[in-house]
């Protein structure tokens, strides 16, 4: 069964930083490429940043490049999304799927808080 599971995310003050997880079961990690995705409220989900199976030239939107790092650890079937300086539109719903994205493998997200 297709299974993504996301962490890590909470309430931060602008500035700071947070570390989210996905955990994907083997049979959805394969050799994909793996992304991060936001939602916030009343906008369309978006791409945040994405990475290829071999982790060579990952993928980040310009409103958080030189803040937000992507990366995986293929051992762990895991995508992290290191995030720094958070500005208060970073707030949204962050998931984790393949990219692009299979309808059927969305999960729960987590939510990422932003104070000013």
């Amino acid at each position: 069964q297709v299974q993504l599971v996301e962490s890590g995310g909470g309430l931060v003050q602008a500035g700071g930083s947070l570390r989210l997880s996905c955990v994907a079961s083997e049979r959805t990690f394969g050799r994909s490429t793996m992304g991060w995705f936001r939602q916030a409220p009343g906008k369309e989900r978006e791409l945040v940043a994405a990475i290829s199976w071999s982790g060579r030239l990952p993928y980040h939107a310009d409103s958080v490049k030189g803040r937000f790092t992507i990366s995986r650890d293929n051992a762990k079937t895991t995508v992290y999304l290191q995030m720094n300086s958070l500005k208060p539109e970073d707030t949204a719903r962050y998931y984790c799927n393949t990219h692009p994205p299979k309808p059927d493998y969305w999960g729960q997200g987590t939510q990422v808080t932003v104070s000013s």
